[in-house]
């Protein structure tokens, strides 16, 4: 079975293929990470020798960017999530809109994030 846990520097390179990079030598993030995400399915080649985000990369940032927002939720509860992501944590039942406003983790998203770090590498 691959090892699919990507460093941030892959994440970075998915970061700029998402945000138009169009090929592997657009810089030496991209250069350095273009094989192997294409190898996990998370890019693809064009003929033209283009790159371009599958949906599992698409997928991929997505779900990063969920992370993200429970962490910064946890930690300040008027923090600024994206639109799409809210959307997403609130019908997951891992955040819940605050009557004085911005959102709170609920109990099923604590338990999300503990998950999470527990899965982290120790340091």
């Amino acid at each position: 079975m691959k090892n699919e846990k990507l460093t941030g520097d892959e994440y970075d390179a998915l970061e700029w293929i998402r945000g138009g990079a169009r090929n592997d030598r657009v810089n030496a993030c991209v250069g350095r990470n273009a094989k192997r995400l294409s190898g996990l399915k998370m890019v693809q080649y064009a003929r033209n020798g283009g790159l371009a985000l599958t949906d599992k990369g698409e997928e991929v940032l997505f779900l990063r960017r969920c992370v993200l927002a429970l962490r910064n939720l946890d930690g300040d509860p008027a923090a600024a999530v994206d639109e799409d992501v809210v959307q997403f944590l609130n019908r997951k039942s891992h955040i819940a809109v605050r009557s004085e406003g911005g959102y709170e983790l609920t109990a099923r998203g604590r338990e999300s994030l503990a998950d999470i770090r527990a899965q982290e590498p120790q340091r």
